[in-house]
């Protein structure tokens, strides 16, 4: 593993030269080696600079998971750029809004993307990948690019964050960020090497994907596989292949895919070449981790972080899993719970969870206010979560925002999901506050499991299931069946949306 190294220019030509022919990206039949990489790295941020791009300036980078996103991100930062993470699939409407916030000078998408579009709109020079012209200015690019100097005010690149409501957040990172992420979690809690093979289901421009597509097998030296280039949502059984043909050793996923993962294998299944499955970005209930150790044998390692901090801060163990429980802090991290009045807690009690870190993000690009909520004192980090911690073991209750009172209750939609999402017949769902007379009331939305029909006494059954484990002020007061749940542009349940 590096040590000693400043940014990633340093580790990519450090593996380039000590391990130049292993693998480092595998998608379908193409293998990228880490000579390869830092040469076509090099290659792009030639480019870059070719096209007029100053250092300091933003470059949009707006692909589907492929290598590409790795040369213009590494290349991008090595001359001094600042990339902008964005997906391949967002609006017309979300791109004009980051492309007017960022104010790229420059945009790097594929052609059927609708940020042309908008780059059209913003009179931004834009690089299709998929055009001819690319193929051509990189071959006649240079492969050597001297690095540029860090940048002034640690702003190396900026990814977007919408939480569960709103408009999103530019969140600004270092370099020194990815390291300290890489060191702490890969290194201390994956214990992740070279030796590894990595496959991650969430997509490199969220947070929890460039960490685990990205960051840490980079610094690593570890090999990543990339699901097909432009291939959809992501396919159960597609995924089961990728795992038998491909023998990751690392398996990354949220557990929306591993509970529809043990939904639609219902026998035992082996995979004989993992030796960890991670899980993060929402709560894994107890008992789908009961259900996938079960099903494979495998452990799934629970853990929470966000796009402020870059990957994850607490997180279960190896050799301490506490089923349903977030876990114990990351080292290099602090955490405390602290009251409405800004007091810590005491043990057991529920409260607002800070975390400080050196990879917590400075501020929100451009909003202030958002800024003054988050990025506290000290350099301690609001998550806006609730959470209860006990012989330093933390629990998560909900998001603050989400939280509502019935009959004078607390109501945690996610504790609700919890015990749905267990139902056989539920596939997805989600839990939602309503208006009944002048009172808040949990209202739940589900998606059912294939083969299993909206028939009669359904929703009464599905109650009475709910009141065996909840009390009766937690239980939906309406049950709606749908095709699908909406998500925000970071794949989280969008509940501001109306779900028809």
């Amino acid at each position: 593993m590096p040590q000693g190294f400043r940014d990633y220019s340093e580790i990519l030509h450090h593996h380039a030269l000590v391990r130049g022919g292993r693998t480092a990206i595998s998608q379908g039949n193409d293998h990228i080696t880490y000579a390869l990489l830092e040469e076509n790295a090099n290659r792009f941020g030639n480019i870059l600079k070719s096209s007029g791009l100053k250092a300091g300036e933003r470059a949009v980078i707006a692909l589907p998971d492929c290598p590409e996103v790795f040369y213009a991100f590494l290349g991008g930062m090595k001359c001094g750029a600042i990339p902008v993470l964005l997906g391949a699939d967002m609006s017309q409407s979300a791109y004009e809004y980051i492309f007017d916030e960022t104010k790229p000078s420059a945009l790097i998408t594929i052609s059927s993307s609708d940020a042309v579009k908008a780059g059209a709109y913003a009179l931004m020079p834009t690089l299709c990948i998929d055009d001819r012209g690319y193929a051509e200015m990189s071959e006649k690019a240079s492969a050597s690019l001297a690095p540029s100097p860090p940048s002034a005010d640690g702003v190396d690149f900026l990814i977007y964050s919408s939480g569960s409501a709103g408009d999103p957040k530019g969140v600004p990172h270092s370099q020194g960020d990815m390291l300290f992420c890489a060191e702490q979690y890969a290194g201390k809690i994956l214990n992740m090497s070279e030796e590894d093979v990595v496959l991650s289901i969430s997509r490199l421009h969220f947070a929890y994907g460039l960490g685990n597509s990205l960051c840490f097998p980079v610094y690593s030296g570890a090999s990543v596989v990339l699901p097909p280039f432009n291939s959809g949502p992501a396919d159960i059984f597609h995924i089961f292949n990728l795992i038998e043909e491909q023998r990751p050793t690392l398996f990354f996923a949220v557990p929306t895919l591993y509970n529809m993962m043990v939904k639609t294998i219902s026998e035992r299944i082996s995979f004989p070449s993992l030796r960890l499955c991670v899980s993060a970005g929402e709560v894994l209930p107890a008992w789908l981790y009961n259900e996938w150790k079960n099903m494979t044998g495998l452990d799934i390692l629970n853990g929470i972080g966000s796009t402020e901090s870059l990957h994850i801060f607490i997180s279960n163990r190896t050799d301490k899993m506490s089923p349903g429980k977030t876990g114990i802090v990351v080292p290099g991290y602090e955490a405390r719970i602290i009251g409405k009045d800004g007091r810590p807690l005491s043990s057991g009690k529920p409260g607002a969870l800070l975390i400080r870190g050196r990879s917590t993000a400075p501020f929100y690009w451009r909003r202030q206010d958002m800024t003054a909520k988050t990025m506290l004192d000290d350099g301690w980090l609001n998550t806006g979560d609730v959470f209860t911690e006990q012989d330093g073991c933390y629990t998560y209750q909900g998001r603050m925002d989400e939280m509502f009172k019935s009959s004078g209750k607390w109501v945690s939609p996610v504790k609700v999901e919890e015990v749905l999402a267990a139902h056989p017949a539920v596939l997805s769902c989600t839990v939602t506050s309503h208006p009944v007379e002048g009172l808040m009331k949990p209202l739940a939305y589900i998606v059912l499991k294939s083969g299993c029909e909206n028939e009669a006494g359904l929703s009464l059954r599905m109650r009475s299931f709910v009141l065996e484990r909840l009390p009766s002020y937690m239980c939906p007061v309406q049950f709606i069946f749908t095709e699908k749940i909406p998500k925000t542009g970071t794949g989280k349940i969008n509940r501001v949306l109306k779900i028809k």
